[in-house]
């Protein structure tokens, strides 16, 4: 028994036979073994983010001091701030960090080193990720957070791109993402490959994928919420790094000693300098696109492709006073493809045909925060998203030029007031937004032009109330929000609960259950919309052929976490109605059939993690089932959804020292279902015939991914870390999509969408 343990037993020993420390120990102690021991002793609760006490120890000399007494000790010893909200709940902060942004924020965390060091699973069934605690994962050299999640049992990308992120068998658009409150409508680079979000900027990432609190609607899957840096700096401090795509820059700069400007910018070399990474990542996305396609040439003589992308984020941070805070937060993100061919038709004449697909974002948010006595604290925020997707396509050789575009605006504003009591926290707010989705088609030869905007409304009140017991075993949260859709005269009422129970010391149960609504969706009309790249159209309820859509969840978790381990496993049952027939990406007879239905999934989420000293291995797997129905197709009957992938396994190994991190990992799923073509065609028909729907299986899906990190110094204010990883090391081919194209009068075609091959990648960079 090592010398710590003997001490901590020691000090217990005496707490329980005495009723009272009067135990002093001489060797140091961690910060937070310390804190779980003042809990116990003044019957209080702390709140704090990992990463504000993580490496911090102390030798203890408390003694019998009050607890006020012990917090000033501890916060001279520390350098931390202990403030008290409460007879009860106190919460840790950085000095110059705002502790109101620590106390909205921050919940007890149940479980740490959830899959690896960042991570962990809070008491509300959530998961938080804390980009500075942060380790490494295989196939990452960057906290990307949106791969990072389709780690977690529950989450996948069926088609490996962070713009399809599918969420217990979900579509991309049932998930809410906010960036520091604003909602977005893109998340990913390079048509879905990258992060929209630069990785360095990300603070936080919190995870719900059910039980999500009042306050937030929408997204009747998930709720992503990314959080950025609310931290005042005392100096300059930034950092600079490139990998084979694109290179980044972030700096924080103090205007004052209240207020801060922090700037970051990324963007791609790729329309100078092309890698292997630019040509792995260029083949997945073009391979089987309109754009490879010759049309009615012969010959190609030169293709010219420009592509690029950036973001830009530039947040002030304000502290008006002790008790007022302000933010104030803006982000862009933009992609450009340029690509010219130049070709020689069947009569010898040299033809260039021009395209081109914009797609870019823009977000505002303005937010104020007031911490008033008694434990009350209000804020107000206000944010303006826009997305806009543009494609001009000219097809020369058919004298046609196709031009398609879809925007989203969207105006919110939203009011809390929080109320903190000993055991009791209570929650209420509204908020409002207004959504404008417009839709453009415009083509030549035949001139026919197609232009919708639709606007909703939505009103919303909410409230929550939080309690704990005093021994901190038991928690309950229960949420009530009414969404009423002003252009439908429609009322949703939506209750969510979280229950959570220790019990036998090292193990929790938890229930939880939510009824949900959106009114946006995405829509996919034809296989080439936008080149077939980006065919994701977002569109408004219409209440007639595209209503507000609902879901229903509830699952029952149990969890151990002793010495090291962490074992979980969460059943569940999601049921959506009201998807329509275009959300869903239909390849097959349904492709061009207009229907309302529903899906259902019923599923078990499992993960087994074991940390040593320097290793971290984990193990996560899904079993799920999830069927549609739909009343005009298939007869009404159900078959299997499109997101059906049953089993989904990942095995990861990581080693962490000082200065090296190495992670390997395995990746693992059943193949996704696909429609069959019949093997009787009629040669009269000009469509093709198909069998059961989605009752054909793709082969498994396998891969395996490596990664390196090297830190070291630079100088007394500056380090360096460079960083190499390989994604399907073994250049597995993995189809991850299958359909039939229909070429002259009767010949099929099969198209099989290929996952990304081999592709490594570098990273340089330097923190100062």
């Amino acid at each position: 028994m090592n010398k710590l343990l003997r001490s901590i037993l020691i000090c217990i020993f005496v707490l329980s036979s005495f009723g009272s420390v009067n135990c002093q120990i001489k060797d140091k102690v961690s910060l937070r073994t310390l804190i779980t021991e003042l809990e116990t002793r003044y019957n209080v609760r702390f709140s704090f983010a990992d990463k504000t006490i993580d490496g911090i120890s102390i030798a203890p000399t408390l003694g019998d001091l009050t607890l006020d007494e012990a917090l000033k000790a501890l916060s001279k010893s520390t350098g931390l701030n202990f403030k008290k909200l409460s007879k009860r709940f106190i919460t840790i902060s950085e000095k110059n960090n705002s502790s109101l942004e620590n106390i909205q924020k921050l919940q007890e965390v149940v479980v740490t080193n959830y899959l690896t060091k960042g991570l962990s699973k809070t008491i509300s069934g959530s998961v938080d990720f804390q980009r500075s605690a942060f380790e490494i994962f295989p196939g990452l050299i960057e906290p990307d957070v949106l791969q990072i999640a389709q780690k977690l049992p529950g989450i996948l990308s069926v088609d490996e791109k962070i713009s399809n992120i599918n969420v217990r068998g979900g579509t991309n658009d049932q998930n809410l993402i906010l960036f520091d409150g604003i909602r977005m409508y893109q998340s990913g680079h390079f048509f879905g490959l990258i992060s929209g979000f630069n990785p360095y900027l990300t603070e936080t990432l919190d995870i719900s994928k059910n039980g999500t609190s009042a306050k937030y609607g929408d997204g009747v899957s998930s709720l992503f919420s990314i959080q950025t840096s609310d931290e005042l700096s005392s100096s300059i401090k930034g950092s600079a790094g490139l990998n084979m795509i694109s290179a980044d820059g972030l700096i924080a700069v103090p205007i004052s000693k209240k207020i801060t400007l922090r700037v970051a910018a990324r963007r791609s070399f790729t329309d100078v300098f092309k890698s292997a990474t630019f040509d792995a990542y260029f083949d997945r996305i073009f391979r089987d696109s309109e754009l490879n396609a010759i049309n009615d040439a012969s010959t190609q003589l030169n293709v010219d492709d420009a592509f690029l992308f950036h973001d830009i984020n530039a947040k002030l941070i304000y502290d008006i006073s002790a008790t007022s805070k302000l933010r104030v937060n803006v982000l862009n993100l933009y992609n450009n493809l340029d690509y010219n061919q130049i070709f020689t038709s069947n009569t010898n004449e040299n033809i260039e045909q021009r395209s081109s697909i914009n797609q870019a974002s823009l977000g505002v948010g303005v937010n104020y925060s007031k911490m008033w006595q008694n434990g009350l604290s209000t804020s107000i925020q206000a944010y303006f998203s826009n997305y806009d997707l543009d494609a001009d396509n000219a097809k020369v050789t058919m004298g046609q030029k196709l031009i398609q575009e879809n925007e989203v605006d969207d105006y919110g504003i939203r009011l809390d007031a929080t109320k903190t009591f000993e055991s009791f926290k209570f929650l209420a707010g509204y908020q409002f937004n207004e959504v404008g989705v417009s839709n453009l088609e415009e083509v030549t030869n035949p001139d026919f032009r197609s232009f919708i905007k639709e606007v909703i409304r939505t009103h919303a009140l909410f409230s929550e109330v939080e309690w704990y017991s005093n021994s901190k075993s038991s928690f309950v949260r229960l949420g009530l929000r009414g969404n009423y859709f002003e252009k439908f005269s429609k009322l949703n009422i939506e209750p969510r609960l979280v229950i959570n129970q220790k019990f036998f010391k090292d193990f929790r149960l938890e229930v939880i259950g939510e009824l949900k609504s959106q009114s946006l969706t995405q829509i996919i009309d034809l296989q080439q919309d936008f080149f077939g790249i980006e065919k994701r159209r977002w569109q408004l309820a219409d209440e007639e052929n595209v209503p507000i859509i609902n879901s229903q969840q509830v699952s029952l978790g149990l969890s151990y976490s002793k010495l090291g381990w962490v074992i979980s496993a969460e059943a569940y049952y999601k049921n959506v109605d009201n998807i329509t027939a275009r959300s869903q990406g239909f390849q097959n007879q349904f492709q061009f059939i207009d229907d309302v239905g529903s899906y259902s999934v019923t599923g078990v989420d499992v993960l087994i993690n074991k940390r040593f000293k320097h290793l971290s291995t984990w193990l996560g797997y899904t079993f799920s089932n999830n069927d549609y129905r739909f009343m005009r197709l298939n007869e009404g009957n159900s078959f299997a959804n499109t997101l059906d992938v049953r089993h989904v396994a990942n095995a990861s190994v990581t080693y962490n020292t000082e200065h090296l991190k190495i992670g390997i990992g395995l990746n693992w799923h059943s193949g996704r279902p696909y429609t069959a073509v019949s093997e009787i065609q009629n040669p009269n028909n000009t469509t093709i015939e198909f069998d059961e729907p989605n009752e054909a299986r793709l082969p498994s899906y396998f891969r395996t991914d490596f990664s390196a990190l090297y830190n070291f110094k630079l100088s007394d204010k500056a380090n360096a870390q460079i960083g190499a990883s390989i994604w399907n090391v073994f250049n597995r081919t993995n189809i991850i999509n299958r359909f039939y194209s229909l070429e002259g009068t009767n010949t099929i075609v099969q198209v099989d969408n290929r996952a990304l091959e081999f592709t490594p990648n570098f990273s340089f960079r330097v923190n100062f």
